[in-house]
């Protein structure tokens, strides 16, 4: 069970669920000590939400089908006492164990913005996911000159912050929008290898090549926003 109040020490997780009742136990069991989860349900018919719920995590419902919709409501609701809050695929592809790697250097204030490059296997990959997820850095790329190895979705930033940089995306284009947001806002922005394995189940939306193109044409439409730089500006001077 997981003590519900606030710890001064450690960040509130995110995680968004869309059936992943097979996973969550172990996930939930591998957070460091005192990292307070936040489980953001999306619509899941497999009884997840009541699996965290029993396993003494806070869950947040959020009846809009979406990646960006579940955790923008997992970040309205958390409340860490240190201002830092985590994000986290809930699919058991990352090793919890590996948080503190992410959100140390946002704790220590030597970065706003700290995304988990994954490294792993082919098995965990599958070739259309590899191919997709280096077209996206590369779009971002040359779209605002951010160099980034993976636009890994474990990453950490201020609470506040990443509620000022106006992020609007309620689908797969929110990571992305937030890094370009975030390069924007002139963030300090960063990366660190993380574990990244076979998920427990099967994908919702990088499982199939169809699903995957649409992630991709989701972050190419946003990345075509002529204000989305622009927008990570004002969110900088506000």
């Amino acid at each position: 069970m997981f003590d519900l109040g606030y710890n001064p020490l450690v960040p509130d997780v995110i995680l968004p669920v869309l059936d992943e009742a097979g996973a969550l136990p172990g996930l939930l069991a591998a957070l460091p000590p005192g990292y307070r989860p936040v489980v953001v349900d999306n619509g899941s018919t497999d009884g997840s939400a009541a699996v965290a719920a029993g396993l003494g995590a806070e869950v947040v419902s959020e009846p809009t089908r979406g990646f960006g919709a579940a955790c923008w409501s997992g970040l309205l609701a958390s409340r860490p006492a240190d201002g830092v809050v985590c994000f986290m695929d809930a699919d058991g592809s990352f090793d919890p164990g590996e948080l503190p790697l992410v959100a140390g250097p946002v704790l220590a204030g030597h970065a706003d913005l700290v995304l988990g490059r994954r490294v792993g296997g082919r098995d965990a990959w599958p070739p259309h996911v590899r191919f997709a997820n280096r077209a996206v850095v590369a779009m971002l790329r040359a779209r605002t000159g951010l160099r980034l190895g993976d636009l890994g979705p474990m990453r950490a930033a201020r609470r506040d912050a990443l509620i000022g940089l106006g992020l609007r995306d309620r689908r797969s284009g929110w990571p992305l929008e937030m890094a370009a947001l975030a390069a924007g806002a002139g963030w300090r922005i960063a990366e660190t290898p993380v574990s990244y394995r076979p998920r427990v189940g099967r994908s919702k939306v990088t499982g199939t090549v169809r699903g995957t193109a649409g992630a991709v044409l989701d972050m190419g439409r946003l990345l075509l926003d002529a204000d989305i730089t622009a927008r990570g500006s004002l969110g900088s001077a506000s």
